[in-house]
């Protein structure tokens, strides 16, 4: 008798969950249907040894259900090393929502989807994330106390996507020290890929910095509008990898760094908001590494978002956000300079760090 081995596809298709490429150990995944209100969405919990999995919900329209699947699997994760190395006492959990939220998203959509998250009893705290306003944080808050990034008038912290921004910013500054001896970015040339909410608010720090910005996005309407407001270039090109530029910065969706863009890439650091930046992480930080190109970690840089949701939950001021965001600077500095010494990449470098705080906390449980 011959073994029978199975594709990848194959592999799929006996196993939806474990047999992802993305899962890495998942405690929980949870699939929620409501007919009458047309949800569909996938809460990921991916470890809670620090604390309840914590991470925001993001409404997109998937190609297919394993598209949606394998996001929240790898975000979710992402979570984990983020509250980890950020040192918050908290896990990794995401979740998606698949459908257009400009057209399908309603309230009762919205409701339906808090009773679900309340179901899960705290184990996940969700906030919110692409396609989601701190508006629909405050719908679901009326069916479930787990979820943060409510109104700052309803008590809570607010839109996150500023001191995301700002985590980013620091992030940044540090990468630039490490590589060009300076943290100052004035005339540097920044590409800033996808002008969300945090990309936006990007823009604004390195446009008060004296950087020469450029910014890309699939909106036309809305790169004119940061255009006039910033005094920035809007892209017109064609392959924006390609482009000679200082610093590239992804801040729309993931795995922009890859195959494709990483032979083509002219940028000497890579920092940016987006989640998963790398398709393929060990792969891909290695060619970077390989090519002198500076990475810094997606997962410490973007941390500023859910230092200002923790806030929430721990009932610490303004003040506190922004001294812990602001440590992001020097943190990426020490992970940037341990990679060099280790002969690592900076992504392993950082995944260390986080991977044994939550060891640690293993152990002292056991």
């Amino acid at each position: 008798m011959t073994a029978e081995v199975l594709s990848t596809k194959d592999l799929q298709k006996v196993a939806p969950v474990f047999g992802q490429l993305s899962f890495d150990n998942h405690e929980q995944i949870v699939f929620c249907n409501d007919k009458e209100t047309g949800l569909k969405a996938i809460i990921g919990i991916h470890d809670t040894t620090l604390g309840p999995a914590l991470g925001g919900t993001r409404m997109y329209q998937y190609n297919s259900e394993w598209e949606a699947l394998n996001d929240v699997l790898r975000l979710s994760r992402g979570m984990s090393f983020k509250s980890a190395i950020t040192g918050l006492n908290l896990g990794g959990g995401k979740a998606v929502i698949i459908g257009d939220a400009k057209t399908q998203k309603t309230p009762e959509l919205m409701l339906k989807f808090g009773e679900f998250v309340h179901s899960l009893s705290g184990r996940y705290i969700t906030a919110e994330d692409v396609g989601m306003t701190t508006a629909d944080m405050d719908l679901v808050r009326t069916v479930t106390p787990y979820v943060t990034g409510i109104s700052e008038d309803k008590g809570g912290a607010g839109n996150p996507s500023p001191i995301t921004a700002y985590g980013v910013f620091m992030g940044m500054k540090a990468a630039a020290k490490y590589k060009f001896g300076s943290d100052d970015l004035e005339n540097r040339v920044i590409y800033v890929e996808g002008i969300g909410n945090v990309g936006e608010a990007l823009v604004e720090h390195l446009s008060n910095e004296g950087a020469k910005v450029m910014i890309s996005d699939i909106n036309q309407a809305r790169l004119e509008e940061v255009r006039d407001k910033y005094s920035v270039e809007i892209y017109g090109g064609s392959n924006l990898h390609a482009e000679e530029m200082d610093i590239y910065a992804p801040c729309a969706m993931g795995a922009t760094v890859n195959d494709i863009s990483i032979p083509q890439l002219k940028a000497k650091v890579i920092a940016g908001a987006a989640n998963n930046q790398l398709a393929e992480e060990n792969k891909h930080g290695m060619l970077l590494r390989k090519r002198g190109i500076v990475y810094a970690p997606d997962f410490l840089i973007n941390a500023g978002g859910i230092i200002n949701v923790y806030a929430e939950l721990e009932n610490y001021g303004r003040q506190e956000i922004i001294r812990k965001t602001e440590n992001i600077y020097n943190t990426t500095l020490e992970i940037l300079t341990n990679a060099e010494k280790n002969n690592v990449t900076t992504h392993a470098a950082a995944l260390a760090i986080a991977q044994s705080r939550i060891d640690a906390r293993k152990t002292k449980k056991a």
